[in-house]
């Protein structure tokens, strides 16, 4: 593993919300999350890559561990959080200096440093990711790298995040003026139809919505 991920932290700093009634909320916004890490890595990184979600309060039945586009999903037990679940998974790592840690958690972060790992802030992160696919895409040069980015990315920024990827529904916070946790009564409904009408989402009807009350 080279790459450790804290799935909720790193999606909130992307500045997305799930709106309207197609939108699957929560579901849809992680699903364009785990679309773009994929995009962004070879076959190699990926099968190194893990992202661990938390899960209190999912629907029966949610698997611990699934594989989207060769990335290693984990899911938190219900009587834990994905922090112990991340923690764990750094102390038992058998060479940590080469893993690299994704999270603003400092709990995380401390956890990563006692072990020699590399902690990175997620939002930093996930800012050179997009500014190196943006870069690549648009120039087709190889993209250069930054040591302090300006954030948070402007609302233009986020957009064009969505339209590659193919986010139907999703604004940024800028545009709706609200997050995700604005719309709980109608999340079962989203997760329902996300459900039927892409049937490669790995993510269960409702799974997360807790997080949103």
């Amino acid at each position: 593993m080279r790459f450790l991920i804290d799935g909720y932290n790193l999606l909130h700093v992307t500045g997305i919300s799930g709106t309207g009634s197609r939108a699957g909320t929560l579901e849809r916004a992680r699903l364009a999350l785990l679309n773009f890490l994929a995009s962004t890595s070879d076959t190699a990184e990926r099968a190194r890559t893990t992202i661990v979600f938390d899960a209190q309060s999912a629907p029966a039945g949610l698997p611990r561990q699934l594989e989207h586009e060769g990335i290693n999903v984990l899911f938190a037990d219900r009587k834990t959080d994905a922090d112990s679940v991340i923690e764990e998974l750094i102390q038992s790592h058998s060479a940590p200096r080469t893993l690299t840690v994704v999270s603003s958690d400092h709990r995380i972060q401390r956890a990563a440093r006692r072990r020699r790992a590399k902690p990175v802030d997620s939002d930093a992160w996930y800012y050179d990711l997009v500014k190196q696919q943006l870069e690549q895409r648009e120039t087709g040069r190889h993209p250069t790298s930054i040591e302090k980015p300006p954030l948070p990315l402007s609302p233009q920024a986020v957009k064009k995040w969505l339209a590659e990827f193919d986010v139907e529904g999703m604004k940024t916070h800028e545009e709706t003026g609200s997050q995700a946790s604005d719309h709980p009564s109608s999340a079962k409904a989203d997760n329902a139809e996300e459900a039927e009408q892409n049937p490669g989402n790995p993510f269960p009807p409702g799974y997360g919505n807790d997080l949103l009350e």
